[in-house]
């Protein structure tokens, strides 16, 4: 079986947390292959709460590490998923 690791997080009031999150994706980012950024509204109508979709590679402590502290950011809620396919 292939194990694939995926962090889902919900961010709220984006324009408070983005920069932080940021900060965190790119102390990170070597363990990132995959990223999905989502959120209502377009243009002048952008809302506040996002949803964030990784594909992450690295060692499981590494993971576990980097969901806790994407968690210590106010208004981030972050999980991780494992998947195994055949």
């Amino acid at each position: 079986m292939k194990k694939r690791e995926i962090v889902a997080l919900v961010i709220a009031a984006r324009d408070q947390t983005a920069v932080q999150v940021q900060k965190i994706f790119t102390a990170w980012g070597c363990m990132i292959k995959t990223r999905l950024g989502i959120h209502d509204g377009v243009m002048d109508h952008c809302t506040q709460t996002g949803l964030v979709i990784l594909e992450m590679i690295g060692e499981d402590d590494k993971v576990e590490e980097f969901v806790r502290k994407l968690n210590l950011v106010n208004g981030v809620q972050a999980k991780r998923l494992t998947l195994e396919l055949p």
